[in-house]
């Protein structure tokens, strides 16, 4: 079944390369006349009905030559609503391109206000139209808790969204509440390590990590992401696929993570970033000034060969002046 065009009106795309592999720069990377252009491209939510967003592929080809294989674009919302059907859309064309490429769509959900933002997946034409016996859902972080938890990401994406579309169950990818964050964490990864052996997750042939068709994420108003927090360790690993921590600075305190070679290793993330409150992380990663220490994790989100998508508004970029 075809999937019908949805018109976003109210969203200014922006590529944005990504030169330095360990930073997700913004302002220093965009030449200066699309910068000072962006501001009057932003669309407002009363913007003519026709207005929409070019394709990913036909704004790829206005890309500068020598465009790295790692692309980044910025997508600014007016309204919630409308960054809701963008992600939505996104998702659903992902999710037929993939499914007809490899036979499955693997999919990573994150917790905190990103399940909110797939709603619409949920909803007419794509309830109808998307085949969801192709897909197969992960998460990229994941609380050491029950799943029937109030803090469980497992919960909140179950009521919010895996309830209201009929995904396979046995393609949803829980934790193993009954263990250890140490031996989750090593459960879940060797239960990621066979579905590679299987076909259902493919493998970058560049890093030699897992790469995963869809990741869907939001950020931290400290920068982080996933369960990777700015100055803990984990930020680190370099190895594992899984890891543990058990003092996250945010309640609750024992989680699992994926680690940031897995993250990088996407096809494709979708990075959901909104509100004043995360203006401060968004103006360390995106702004002009350039600095390599310190680093917070969502600056380390660097594609080696993929697409990451910022879908934000305006208040979360309140603090950048070129904005």
């Amino acid at each position: 079944m075809s999937l019908p065009a949805v018109a976003s009106t109210a969203a200014a795309s922006t590529f944005l390369s990504s030169a330095n592999p360990r930073r997700s720069s913004f302002a220093t990377r965009i030449p200066a006349p699309l910068r000072r252009s962006l501001p009057c491209r932003l669309l407002s939510s009363s913007s003519s009905p026709h207005s929409s967003l070019a394709p990913v592929s036909a704004v790829a080809s206005q890309a500068a030559a020598g465009e790295a294989a790692s692309r980044k674009k910025l997508l600014i919302f007016d309204a919630e609503e409308d960054l809701a059907s963008e992600l939505a859309k996104r998702a659903a064309e992902l999710s037929a391109r993939f499914a007809a490429e490899r036979g499955a769509f693997t999919v990573v959900l994150s917790g905190g206000s990103l399940v909110k933002a797939l709603r619409k997946l949920a909803e007419p034409p794509y309830l109808e139209a998307v085949d969801w016996s192709r897909w197969h859902v992960f998460w990229v972080d994941e609380r050491v808790v029950p799943k029937d938890h109030a803090d469980s990401n497992y919960k909140l994406a179950s009521d919010g969204f895996l309830s209201k579309v009929p995904i396979p169950a046995g393609q949803v990818y829980a934790i193993n509440d009954t263990l250890s964050a140490e031996g989750a964490a090593e459960d879940y990864e060797a239960r990621l390590r066979k579905l590679v052996k299987d076909g259902v997750i493919g493998m970058s042939p560049v890093t030699g990590f897992p790469k995963f068709d869809l990741m869907l994420m939001g950020m931290g108003p400290d920068g982080h992401v996933a369960s990777l927090f700015p100055g803990h360790p984990v930020v680190n690993e370099n190895q594992k696929w899984v890891t543990f921590v058990k003092d996250s600075p945010k309640p609750p305190p024992e989680r699992i993570t994926f680690t940031l070679p897995v993250i990088n290793s996407s096809a494709y993330i979708a990075l959901v970033v909104t509100g004043a409150g995360k203006a401060g992380a968004v103006h360390k990663a995106l702004s002009e000034e350039e600095n390599t220490s310190d680093l917070l994790p969502v600056e380390m989100v660097s594609l080696h060969d993929g697409e990451l998508t910022w879908f934000t508004d305006k208040p979360a970029l309140s603090m950048l002046s070129s904005m």
